[in-house]
């Protein structure tokens, strides 16, 4: 019988999935384990508006068969993909719109590329053999963000959808098909997530410290969100500089519908989230940071998306202090930290010319 992947289908109604370092360990382990039963991407890292050369490699075939068709998804935020030709096999695209226009030389791109497919070829179970695109990762993407290329590959019998993507809408999965994936990284010379190089600018400065009562805030914060999202996550650090114990309880932004407080942990190596049952305590002299890959508010039910280097008011609210107006500033999508710096400036794209999608 022929072997097929037991994961789901490809998610292409998902085009952007992003997640922060606290998940790539997860992610290491499950190349490392299953390497033999992979489609890979041979350049893991890539630097924010600037080229990417994508090489999907495909070590080998289904149960013996010959692979004789391989697609790619090309995510939100990767532009102006191009396929390489390869003798022996047809190449098609689909060409969709984006979620939002991203910044070029020309003016603006609002659509590209999103899927490519080689098919008509014939790779042997015992060969390995490489498809190569070039495509652009654009300004939506900060350092230490993991984009996701979803591949199909079938063959003259069976196939596979190596298309599991970590979530932080509490979904997160084992990841036993994991789509190949690729780490956002700062361009040599530029400053770290959290630093801001002499002359230039940040995309969301870090909110003043407040205070209420005993209740110090210090950069509330939320990661901007691709078109369509319904999430968003929030982060803040608090002190209880007081005597007395409080909790945290709720907080509110106009674009979101409701808000929860979650928790982050790891199971038998699977993340998993949950909400936080009846407030998030503060001990008196305590520090508690709401921070990615831990304790963070979810914003559910997102009426409008949230974009990078703007700033949102919401509240919070604590059982003792009641609730609290502040200041959200809105860091790049994958941010780890508010105030990220810029991205690199632009680099010079496939056939010698200079685009900046």
């Amino acid at each position: 019988m022929p072997r097929s992947c037991p994961c789901a289908p490809l998610r292409a109604a998902r085009p952007l999935a992003l997640i922060g370092p606290p998940l790539i360990p997860l992610l290491v382990s499950a190349l490392v384990s299953t390497a033999s039963a992979h489609a890979v991407l041979e350049r893991k890292e890539a630097v924010p508006n600037a080229a990417y050369r994508g090489v999907v490699q495909i070590m080998h075939g289904c149960d013996g068969r010959p692979t004789t068709r391989v697609s790619v998804t090309i995510p939100e935020g990767v532009t102006g993909a191009k396929p390489m030709p390869k003798p022996g096999w047809t190449i098609s695209t689909v060409k969709s719109a984006y979620a939002r226009p991203y910044p070029s030389f020309h003016g603006t791109v609002s659509e590209g590329v999103t899927r490519i497919t080689w098919s008509g070829g014939s790779l042997p179970d015992e060969q390995i053999d490489e498809f190569t695109f070039f495509a652009r990762i654009s300004d939506a993407f900060a350092p230490g963000a993991t984009i996701y290329f979803p591949v199909e590959q079938d063959c003259t019998e069976g196939s596979y959808r190596w298309s599991d993507v970590p979530s932080e809408d509490g979904t997160a999965q084992a990841l036993k098909a994991p789509a190949p994936a690729v780490r956002i990284v700062a361009a040599r010379g530029t400053a770290s997530p959290g630093t801001v190089s002499p002359g230039t600018a940040a995309q969301a400065p870090a909110a003043p410290a407040a205070k209420t009562g005993p209740i110090a805030i210090e950069t509330p914060w939320l990661r901007a969100t691709p078109g369509g999202a319904k999430v968003a996550g929030g982060y803040v650090t608090l002190r209880n500089t007081g005597t007395e114990p409080d909790r945290l309880t709720g907080a509110a932004i106009p674009q979101a519908g409701r808000a929860e407080i979650h928790s982050m942990t790891t199971e038998g190596g699977v993340m998993k989230m949950a909400p936080v049952e009846g407030g998030l305590a503060l001990a008196p002299g305590a520090s508690v940071a709401l921070k990615p890959g831990g304790y963070h508010l979810m914003f559910l039910d997102l009426k409008d998306g949230l974009k990078a280097g703007e700033t949102v008011s919401g509240t919070l609210t604590f059982e003792r202090a009641g609730t609290v107006p502040v200041t959200f500033t809105v860091a790049p999508i994958g941010a780890q930290a508010p105030g990220t710096a810029a991205p690199a400036a632009a680099a010079p794209e496939a056939g010698g010319h200079q685009h900046h999608h």
